[in-house]
């Protein structure tokens, strides 16, 4: 272990040991990390631990510096931490470089199939009494970190003081193609919005995706294409995104000798929010955090978005209807046009076509559940359906909500300080 200091923290770079397969314990073991956070005031101290689990799939802990966001309430009372979950950050990284090592697609879909909900409780079971001595500890779970919070309310609960949600209430049985039936509606709102709010966005939006349909520019190897651009809509889930969306389009075209192209500045900005390269698992394993049971995912995103022809680039450009962004959901093209993902467009269909997914929740366990349990639920969450998180809310016993219209689904972060307090207020019954 290696401790060093930010302003008013001291952070500690933990690695912990735990099998590849939970039911081979003896088999093939990864290395897991975690970075121990604690105030400086109290660094000496015993503390109640929190454990931290991102959102994604695929995402590495956020990496704070000193007590910014939530991280400065949370460490007035407990010792925090910032988990990586397998196959992010510095925990045994999958991704394009590193899955060739276990072989062909078949070979990296098996061993991806390790790397759901379930494996990530299984790994918070093994850390928890290394760290806390056996004592139970606090949960934080934003948006797929929520996910696994109820994964653990469902097989480990022993291990749980308490747990807070944000954004994060999962269905307890939709299939993938439930999830995004659901979610197409909800982009379109978001996307009126945006227009609503940026009016001038309408035709700047049309005008880039009939430029990048009969040009087909690239960068960095990067294809961009009208479907990418229309993938930028993701930004329109966070409290910030909508502005953000407009000023990445705001500067799109620029005037040359050869005519008017775009801008060199757009073209990166657009690689760059399109890009998998820092988070391969959202792509590989986005569909596949739904599958339970013997039916496969099989593309639900793309297949479920022909049934809302509104959002086809193509008909778009050809019609006089807004362009529509989507957001929330991935595409076979994803792995034909980011060179993070193409050497992985294999991996991807195997994973797709699985169909002998674990069941991950447990109803009956979930009903007589004794763990206190509070829930942020964002009004009109782009990324997970508010009715859905409605339902399982009042599936869980004792679970409390905060219905917000507030703060978007990044609310953990907007918010900080004061979404922490509202969480712990409820799940401590001081409301």
């Amino acid at each position: 272990m290696s401790s060093y200091r930010q302003p008013g923290v001291v952070l500690t770079d933990r690695r912990f040991t735990v099998p590849l397969d939970h039911s081979d314990p003896g088999g093939e073991q990864i290395e897991v990390y975690g970075r121990e956070a604690v105030a400086a005031s109290r660094a000496g101290e015993e503390l109640p631990w929190l454990v931290y689990l991102e959102g994604g799939p695929g995402f590495g802990a956020r990496r704070f510096v000193g007590t910014e966001a939530w991280l400065g309430r949370a460490l007035r009372e407990f010792r925090v931490l910032l988990l990586d979950q397998r196959g992010t950050g510095l925990s045994t990284p999958a991704n394009r470089q590193t899955l060739p090592l276990r072989g062909g697609p078949r070979e990296q879909a098996d061993y991806l199939a390790h790397f759901r909900s379930d494996s990530i409780v299984r790994d918070c079971e093994l850390i928890r009494p290394q760290l806390t001595g056996g004592a139970p500890w606090t949960v934080l779970g934003q948006s797929f970190g929520g996910f696994c919070a109820v994964r653990y309310l469902s097989s480990a609960p022993e291990g749980l003081k308490e747990v807070l949600i944000t954004g994060g209430l999962p269905s307890l049985d939709a299939h993938a193609d439930d999830v995004y039936r659901a979610a197409y509606p909800r982009i379109e709102r978001k996307v009126a919005a945006h227009y609503a709010r940026y009016p001038q966005d309408v035709e700047r939006a049309r005008a880039i995706a009939a430029h990048l349909a009969e040009h087909r520019p690239e960068s960095a190897g990067h294809r961009l294409t009208p479907e990418g651009f229309q993938s930028l809509g993701i930004l329109l889930g966070t409290g910030s995104g909508s502005h953000q969306l407009h000023y990445l389009l705001e500067n799109a075209f620029v005037r040359t000798p050869h005519g008017t192209e775009l801008s060199d500045a757009f073209r990166e900005a657009m690689r760059t929010a399109a890009s998998f390269a820092g988070h391969p698992l959202y792509a590989l394993l986005h569909e596949a955090i739904y599958g339970q049971g013997e039916r496969a995912t099989d593309w639900a995103a793309e297949r479920v978005r022909g049934e809302f022809p509104q959002f086809d680039a193509a008909a778009a450009l050809k019609g006089d209807g807004p362009f529509l962004f989507t957001g929330e959901t991935i595409h076979p093209w994803h792995f034909d046009v980011d060179p993070a993902l193409r050497p992985l467009r294999e991996t991807a269909e195997l994973l797709a076509q699985r169909t002998d997914w674990p069941v991950l929740y447990d109803p009956e366990r979930l009903a007589a559940n004794e763990v206190p349990v509070a829930a942020a639920v964002y009004h009109d969450d782009m990324y997970v359906d508010t009715a859905d998180s409605l339902r399982t809310a009042a599936a869980i016993r004792g679970l409390r909500t905060w219905v917000t219209n507030e703060y978007e689904h990044d609310g953990v972060r907007a918010g900080g300080p004061r979404v922490l307090d509202r969480l712990l207020s409820l799940v401590r019954d001081e409301a």
